[in-house]
């Protein structure tokens, strides 16, 4: 899956920019999260239309990348989320960054890992359902 990982300054107005921008181009958010640092924050985000939205903003002058991370679904259940992790932490693979949200009654965990084609075949091995850009449709 794309995520777009957008360089933020930390000053007002910066963000509401970028949401003015993906709104304006129809873009719509799936899930959304802030990390910063005393300088800068980094945006992330799954949306609908990820290259249109990184093309988009690219033009626009902001700093923008797109990463590849995985999507899995998991049941909403407590627990389950950790067992996720782990499997694909057994497998030798580190998780650099996680976060969550739920989706149509079921917990979803997007991640980002050191070792991509460990991940997918841990992935696939342990039954995890992943996701795609088209399931969120």
């Amino acid at each position: 899956m794309k995520q777009l990982s957008i360089f933020i300054e930390n000053k007002g107005g910066t963000l509401i920019r970028v949401l003015d921008l993906l709104s304006k181009a129809g873009i719509q958010i799936i899930a959304s999260t802030v990390s910063d640092t005393q300088d800068f924050g980094i945006y992330r985000v799954l949306c609908n239309q990820p290259q249109a939205a990184f093309l988009m903003l690219k033009e626009a002058g902001i700093n923008v990348q797109l990463t590849d991370v995985f999507a899995i679904s998991i049941d909403d259940q407590p627990g389950r989320a950790a067992q996720a992790v782990e499997q694909i932490s057994k497998a030798g693979v580190s998780i650099l960054y996680l976060y969550s949200f739920l989706w149509k009654g079921k917990g979803v965990l997007v991640f980002r890992v050191d070792k991509q084609d460990v991940a997918l075949s841990t992935i696939h091995t342990a039954d995890m359902t992943q996701l795609t850009t088209s399931d969120f449709a």
